[in-house]
């Protein structure tokens, strides 16, 4: 079976990751029926996702993302595309909130 594996580094701190983790679950929920489940813990979270023929995890922590996910026969054809439409979601995502981090420029 293909495996797809992402890796990215933040600094959002654990609050404002989880935003962006139940940001991209709801989105990929909503766009491509995936089930997904989220198990809080202390220092991070896990987003378990699955649907037919792919299932996997998304590592939620408070410096990185860590997503793992193991694909069908069917869909071992289409890995680069799947792994690209991720990585294009997961990425949105994260600039989003790390614009948002960011303070609003003052007029002198």
């Amino acid at each position: 079976m293909p495996d797809i594996h992402i890796h990215r580094s933040h600094s959002l701190g654990l609050a404002k990751a989880r935003k962006v983790a139940w940001a991209w679950a709801e989105k990929v929920e909503a766009d491509f029926q995936m089930d997904c489940t989220v198990a809080e813990g202390q220092d991070s979270d896990t987003v378990a996702f699955s649907r037919s023929g792919v299932s996997g995890t998304l590592q939620v922590a408070a410096d990185r993302f860590e997503l793992d996910a193991k694909l069908g026969f069917l869909l071992g054809a289409f890995s680069k595309t799947i792994e690209a439409e991720i990585e294009k979601n997961l990425d949105a995502l994260l600039g989003q909130a790390a614009a948002a981090k960011k303070p609003a420029a003052r007029k002198k």
